[in-house]
Order: C-alpha cells, then sequence, then structure tokens
C-alpha cells in the first residue's frame, strides 16, 4: 500500500514592485513573510505524510504486516530530477562505503556476531578503540535491525546480560550489581585450543575510573528497540532480561539524600566521558533516564507481589515535573531568571536553587533566539549549566519527554542557529565551547578538550541519526535532507572521522580515529529514517500521557 498526500497549493510571489518599497528593510520583511510561509506549507504537508506512515506502521504491526511503506514523492521538472539522480548515485557511494565499514567492524564470540569494535584505523594504536562499548553499538544496532539483522543485537543483549552479574571492583570498592559494562572485548585464552572469553571493563580500567550511568539506560532502549523490531517478546521476558533491567533500575531508584528525582552523577560517566563539567544532574543522562523508564514499564513483566512498576511510573512523573520546571529555556524564561531575587527562604519561592543572576554567561543573551528554546545541561545549587547539549534534547523529543511545543521550539533552535550548531559538519556535542581560565579549571588542562574539540564543542558525525530522527518525528525532514547534504560531502572521503575541530567544524579532529564505528553507522541510521519513515518506531515513544499541563510557577518575591 503508497500512501499518497496532495501536493500543497501553489503560492503566488506577493505583488512586490521594488522602485515603490519606502526602504530595503521593507522588502527583506516581505521576502521573509514569503518565506515562512512556504516553510510552514512543507512543514504543515511533511508532518502530516509523516503522521499518515505512523499510523499505518501502528496498523501493520496490530496486523502482523510486513510489507514495505512508501513515502509520497511529488513531480519534478526533468532539471531537477536530473539534480536528484545525481544525488542519489552519490548517496548510494557513501551508503556502499558506509555499509562495507561496519561489517568490517563486527566482533564474533565462539562463532557467533556479538557486536562492533568502536574504530579500525590502522595507522594508530589500538587503545580501547578495538573493545566493543555500550553507547557506540546503538547506531550499529539499529542500522541492523533496519536492514533486517537482528541477530547480532540479540547476542549482545544476552551477553552484555550476562556481564552484568560479574563482581565489579574498583581497588577495594564493590560496585552495584546493576552496574552495565561501559565496553568488553573478546580474549583468546589458548591459542592450541581456541578458546574464548569475554573482558568487560565497568570502570575500573576507564580514564578518571568512572562507572558508566549511561550504559544501563541505553542496554533497556536498545532491548526495546529490538522487540518493537522484530516483534518478538521472547527475549524481553527471558530471565536473563527481566533480571538484568531489574537490577539496572533497582540501582537507579535506590534511595539516597537526594531531594530530585534526577540522577546524581560524576564526571564523564557518559558519552562525555572525561572532565566537562557535567557532574551532577547533567541532561543527557536524566533525558535517557526518562526515556529507560518508560520502555521498561512496556517491557517488565508485573510481578503481583511487588510494586516496581508503580515505582517507576511515579518516578516518570516525578521527573518529567522537574525537568519541565527546572531544566527548560526560552526566552521567556531566560528573561526571568535574569531578574532572579536571592536569598528566598519559603515555600512558594521562585528562585529555588539560589541561582545567582550576575552568573549567567553572556554568550546565553546573543544565542537565545526569541523563537526557540532548549533544555539546559544541569541545575543544582546555584548553578545552572546554560550549555545546549545535543544528545540530551534529542532524547527529549523521541522518549517524548517535551511537549508538542518544546520539540518543535528545540528544532526551531537549531534552525535559527544553524551556523553554531551544524556549520560544515553535524552536530555539535555541545555549545559553546569553554576555553581559557575556564577550559583550565573545568577540564583540569585537557589537552583533548581544547576549545571547539572533541567533548568541548567539538562535531560528532554520530549525532546525525538523532537531528534526522527529531525531525522526522516532527514533520520537518527538509531540516533533516540538508545535514545529510552537508555531511555526504566530506564523510567517505574523511574516511568517517570520530568527531571534527574547529568552531564550524571544519577540520578532522586533531586525536580523531578514522573508520570509527559510531561514525559510520550513524550515517546509516540516518540515511535509512529519511528513505522509510517508519523505521521510525524503533527509537521513537509517541504515548505523552505522563506530560501534564506545564507546571505553576507561583510568583514570590522575587520580582519587584
Amino acid at each position: 500500500m503508497v500512501l499518497y498526500a496532495d501536493p500543497p497549493p501553489p503560492i503566488k510571489p506577493p505583488e512586490i514592485k521594488i522602485k515603490e518599497l519606502a526602504n530595503k528593510s521593507t522588502y527583506e520583511s516581505s521576502m521573509m513573510e514569503q518565506k515562512t510561509r512556504l516553510h510552514a506549507i512543507e512543514r504543515h504537508r511533511s508532518c502530516e505524510v509523516s503522521q499518515a506512515i505512523l499510523s499505518e506502521v501502528e496498523n501493520r504491526h496490530q496486523h502482523q504486516t510486513l510489507e514495505p511503506i512508501k513515502s509520497p514523492i511529488s513531480g519534478c521538472s526533468p532539471s531537477v530530477e536530473s539534480t536528484a539522480d545525481t544525488n542519489t548515485v552519490h548517496r548510494h557511494t557513501v551508503a556502499d562505503a558506509a555499509w562495507e565499514a561496519l561489517k568490517k567492524s563486527i566482533v564474533h564470540f565462539r562463532g557467533q556476531p556479538i557486536g562492533t569494535v568502536a574504530a579500525i584505523d590502522k595507522s594508530q594504536g589500538a587503545l580501547n578503540y578495538d573493545q566493543v562499548f555500550m553507547r557506540d553499538f546503538v547506531p550499529s544496532a539499529l542500522a541492523f535491525l533496519m536492514k533486517g539483522e537482528p541477530t547480532i543485537v540479540k547476542n549482545f543483549l544476552l551477553e552484555t546480560a550476562r556481564l552484568q552479574l560479574r563482581e565489579k571492583m574498583v581497588d577495594l570498592f564493590k560496585l552495584g550489581q546493576g552496574v552495565m559494562p561501559a565496553s568488553f572485548k573478546v580474549h583468546h585464552c589458548n591459542s592450541k585450543h581456541k578458546t574464548e572469553s569475554l573482558l568487560a571493563d565497568f570502570g575500573e580500567t576507564a580514564i578518571g575510573r568512572v562507572a558508566p550511568v549511561d550504559s544501563g539506560l541505553w542496554w533497556i532502549i536498545l532491548l526495546r528497540a529490538y522487540t518493537i523490531w522484530t516483534r518478538d517478546n521472547s527475549l524481553a521476558e527471558s530471565p536473563e532480561c527481566q533480571r538484568a533491567m531489574r537490577l539496572i533500575l533497582k540501582l537507579c531508584l535506590s534511595e539516597g539524600f537526594d531531594t530530585s528525582p534526577a540522577l546524581l552523577c560524576a564526571d564523564g560517566c557518559s558519552m562525555i566521558d572525561r572532565r566537562m563539567g557535567i557532574y551532577g544532574y547533567p541532561i543527557d543522562i536524566q533525558a535517557l533516564f526518562f526515556m529507560a523508564l518508560r520502555c521498561a514499564v512496556t517491557l517488565l513483566k508485573e510481578d503481583h507481589n511487588d510494586d516496581f512498576v508503580y515505582q517507576i511510573s511515579r518516578r516518570i512523573k516525578a521527573l518529567s515535573y522537574h525537568l519541565h520546571s527546572y531544566y527548560w529555556l526560552d526566552f521567556q524564561r531566560l528573561n526571568e531568571i535574569y531578574r532572579y531575587k536571592t536569598e528566598e527562604y519559603s515555600e512558594t519561592a521562585l528562585n529555588k536553587f539560589n541561582v545567582i543572576p550576575e552568573s549567567i554567561p553572556d554568550w546565553i543573551f546573543d544565542f537565545m533566539p526569541s523563537r526557540g528554546g532548549y533544555f539546559i545541561g544541569n541545575v543544582s545549587p546555584a548553578r545552572m549549566d546554560f550549555r545546549w547539549f545535543c544528545l540530551g534534547n534529542s532524547i527529549a523529543i523521541l522518549s517524548s519527554l517535551t511537549t508538542g511545543e518544546q520539540a518543535e521550539a528545540i528544532l526551531d533552535l537549531v534552525e535559527e542557529r544553524w551556523e553554531e550548531l551544524i556549520g560544515e559538519m553535524p552536530m555539535k556535542v555541545c555549545y559553546p565551547a569553554m576555553e581559557n581560565q575556564e577550559w583550565q579549571i573545568v577540564t583540569g588542562c585537557d589537552p583533548k578538550n581544547t576549545r571547539w574539540s572533541y567533548h568541548n564543542g567539538g562535531s560528532w558525525p554520530v549525532l546525525l541519526w538523532l537531528l534526522v530522527a527529531v525531525s522526522v518525528k516532527l514533520g520537518r525532514p527538509h531540516i533533516a535532507r540538508r545535514a545529510v547534504e552537508v555531511m555526504e560531502k566530506r564523510l567517505v572521503k574523511d574516511e568517517f572521522p570520530e568527531y571534527y575541530d574547529g568552531k564550524a567544524g571544519r577540520y578532522v579532529g586533531k586525536q580523531a580515529r578514522k573508520f570509527q564505528t559510531w561514525s559510520v553507522a550513524g550515517y546509516l541510521v540516518a540515511k535509512m529514517l529519511l528513505d522509510d519513515p517508519s523505521n521510525l518506531r524503533a527509537v521513537s515513544l509517541t504515548d505523552d500521557s505522563h506530560i501534564r499541563s506545564a507546571p505553576v510557577l507561583k510568583r514570590s518575591n522575587s520580582f519587584p
């Protein structure tokens, strides 16, 4: 079955006689108004098409039908078709090179595919890039699922669930049983008998000796993607996977001294695995936590003798309220924080974390557009990290943590600040970069995280799949197409580097590995999401019943 959408009605350009314009600004205003009308119609049409496709996917899921769904394609003039054919050939060339690189990265254990190594760069020493990383494998897993090869994903989930049960020690301290490994590698124990075992790293050999908080959250999200894609519940319902989920969530839901529902984390506990000032309650972890909780509710077999699922549901609502109340930032909210009073002591205090307005960085006032918004990086006592983080905001949209208006505002911000966040290579892991004394204090003079490099404002190709996913979900594929076109100009020529440096992402990273597997897989997932929007079902949660109306922030003495 093919879905068709009526072509948009022709738009007549406004009858403007330039000579009659009072001044140049009037003319530019008219052109901007016309552009906005065209943009709105494309978005409306794309959204209708995307929703129709997803609705059809849900119907097919219910009736267990497998025939592919095609996206509607409007007619083109011969010249446009010729250009489109050229672009298609180029995309196929890039995709073929990517698939070849991805297949070379596959790791086998006892004759079975079990994951993909972080990178295959023979020009540099392996270090730990020859290991299978939990977070790095996620885009690879999605690519294999969308290609119809789920076996490697199933093997990965089962083996990591078994690794979780191992005793984890750092010096004389024993880690929680629910901790998932950051990475693992195949160890050949006896070359004569060809026996193999898996060596896992739970943080005891990592830089900074930090346990990976995100590993367990990604594991649950990937289990849900496998279950949705294969329509096979047997893996999720197996004792191994049920136990793994419960151990992860019991660790995350354990009681402590926290006064918020967010997860308290050390620096370097996620994709940003070096000292970068994300200690506390980073948005990347909170968004992943929220999505993992929502996935777990659908995957856990409820035991009538405990209230575990009920605890999860309560945490979802509390976390949603907390992030909406204190992490969301737009022009109006920024203006309110700018006018905060401090030293409030009451239940009705508006400045609940006693943030000093003078601590607001100067860059945010120019960066924040009048149209747009995002979840800031971190909130803790007397501290707001105003940096923009790609992963946290993208996962917030995919998990439906955002309201509809907030999701649109995040993409509005990306469009408004395209040069800053996308530039010449999608996309910034965070913005802006730290430099000078701030860099010295926060990173400890880290030579790998200098300004606009690596985690400090570097551009990471793997993040493309997240941008494409949210663009497709919101019915704004023009954003995704534009970003993909930017990447395709260089990705193969530059040999799929790990990251790019520079304010615009112009230069291959100074220490970037070539043939970085998640750069390869991120492009492939992005391409398959654009080619077939029904693939979105593996990574997107559409039910937003947990979202309540925006919390009422009572006015206190903070404003004159």
